[in-house]
């Protein structure tokens, strides 16, 4: 919120006429908001500042540019990146299940205040299980974008070290910045630091890194999402599952899904005829991302061939090649 002192020179600025001075502490509201972790809020002032300008035909020196969004600063750097994604629920092809599951987060999350209010917690600490491809990282990046929320991505790379203790350190600053910065915390391949302690490849590092983790997001009472994902549900240790406000599961898509997803991507550049429930049975097996990638592809080849539309023909090939690079991938994994 802006303090007193911003306000009044915002006034007096606009007073004066002085719109250099005026466009300036607005500027420095928009960052401070987006510093809390208002981001939503911050990116809407700084469009209505550059909208003004451009109808005042003054220079726009941010224009192209985000409002600072408080980016992690020293050792964070190294484990966390931040971004502010565009995707909205209604970009996701789920099923029923799910789609209740993320609608309740979101409006839990939206009407926390009153839930705390009564002694109770919003669900904000989930665990999304399932194949690859199957819109786990995007549902994270869902979240953000609903909340209005930073998304923060943890970097195992950084995270995740030979020495002893140091991890367990590293996770510690992690926690820490979730209650310093509200914003949704994506920890991805989640089993690396879940795995079971009981694995036969187990270390003692291992266990401690995550009795440390089952310690922190235990003790956690920050207003932060935090959300893990793993393709292989069967290394977690059950320890963990308990300490999840949710569990979200995620299939690959059926034939139904895979027909609305391919008609969502495609159905207005399509040309006339196009059979999407025929498509669907060939894509079966597929992941949301193979076809999203596949309806990508389609769309590139009839833009180079200067294509006013988009046959069904190209649509299999595209579904065809990402068929057979999907097989050569798991051939390659056994």
């Amino acid at each position: 919120m802006a303090s007193a002192n911003q306000l009044k020179a915002l006034l007096k600025s606009h007073a004066d006429g002085d719109d250099e001075r005026f466009y300036s502490i607005a500027m420095q509201l928009a960052a401070h908001e987006a510093k809390i972790g208002h981001g939503k809020l911050a990116e809407e002032l700084r469009d209505m500042i550059d909208r003004a300008k451009e109808r005042r035909g003054l220079p726009q020196k941010n224009a192209g540019k985000a409002v600072p969004i408080g980016r992690p600063r020293g050792e964070l750097a190294g484990l966390l990146t931040v971004s502010y994604p565009k995707n909205r629920m209604t970009e996701m092809v789920l099923n029923s299940s799910l789609d209740c599951q993320l609608k309740r987060i979101i409006r839990e999350q939206r009407q926390a205040s009153q839930i705390l209010e009564h002694g109770l917690s919003p669900r904000r600490k989930l665990l999304l299980m399932g194949p690859p491809g199957t819109g786990k990282t995007m549902t994270a990046a869902v979240l953000a974008e609903e909340l209005g929320l930073p998304l923060f991505q943890v970097r195992l790379d950084g995270l995740i070290t030979k020495y002893m203790g140091e991890t367990a350190a590293k996770l510690r600053q992690v926690f820490n910045a979730t209650d310093r910065t509200r914003g949704v915390y994506f920890f991805d391949e989640f089993d690396a630091i879940g795995s079971q302690r009981g694995l036969t490849n187990d270390v003692g590092e291992v266990r401690r890194i995550l009795n440390s983790f089952l310690q922190m997001i235990e003790q956690d009472d920050s207003h932060s999402l935090i959300v893990a994902a793993t393709n292989h549900p069967e290394v977690l240790d059950h320890a963990l599952f308990r300490r999840f406000d949710d569990i979200l599961h995620y299939e690959l898509p059926d034939e139904l899904h895979i027909a609305g997803l391919l008609k969502s991507r495609l159905g207005q550049k399509s040309a006339k005829g196009v059979s999407w429930k025929r498509l669907a049975r060939k894509a079966k097996g597929l992941s949301y991302a193979e076809i999203v990638r596949a309806c990508d592809e389609a769309m590139k080849e009839a833009i180079m061939e200067k294509m006013k539309s988009i046959r069904e023909g190209a649509i299999r090939i595209a579904i065809e090649e990402r068929i057979r690079m999907a097989d050569r991938f798991q051939k390659n994994a056994q």
